[in-house]
């Protein structure tokens, strides 16, 4: 089993706020618009970090970390990049890409708009936390918590901060 942090749009801002949730990853894994090496470096005393680079990621986060990232764990094939869609709405490189690596779970960032939406129709569970940092229009921050066990999704919860 492995808990998982998912957060994303953090646009360089970091608070203490969220040691509390962060210290109970096995795993944390950011969707992109990082903002700065520092909030990796943060992140990285917690637990393993896997991450992509967003739009507004500058040359240091793009040459260390990928535009998309594809990897297995716990029973579930999971694909993280930054800008996606969501289901029925997949842009053509999207819903190509999708049909193609067939992942269980797919996750973006990028909208600053919290989304759990199970795709019947490709099977996968589609996952975007939402925006964590400030920048942004939305109004409450959020990140998504949850277990990856043996082929199942547990325990998966919000965590919301006001702005």
């Amino acid at each position: 089993m492995k808990k998982i942090i998912l957060l994303s749009d953090t646009h360089s801002y970091y608070n203490q706020e969220l040691e509390k949730h962060l210290s109970l990853a096995d795993e944390i894994w950011h969707a992109g618009d990082i903002g700065n090496i520092e909030v990796i470096n943060h992140l990285e005393s917690f637990a393993k970090v896997r991450a992509v680079y967003g739009n507004i990621d500058d040359h240091i986060l793009r040459s260390v970390f990928p535009k998309d990232l594809i990897f297995e764990l716990e029973g579930f094939k999971v694909w993280i990049t930054h800008i996606g869609s969501y289901p029925p709405k997949y842009n053509r490189k999207i819903k190509d890409q999708l049909n193609t690596i067939q992942p269980s779970i797919f996750i973006c960032g990028h909208s600053h708009i919290l989304k759990v939406i199970y795709d019947k129709k490709i099977e996968c569970l589609h996952l975007n936390p939402g925006a964590i940092g400030k920048h942004g229009f939305h109004n409450v921050r959020t990140m998504l918590s949850f277990d990856l066990n043996k082929g199942k999704i547990e325990n998966m919860s919000i965590i919301e901060y006001t702005r």
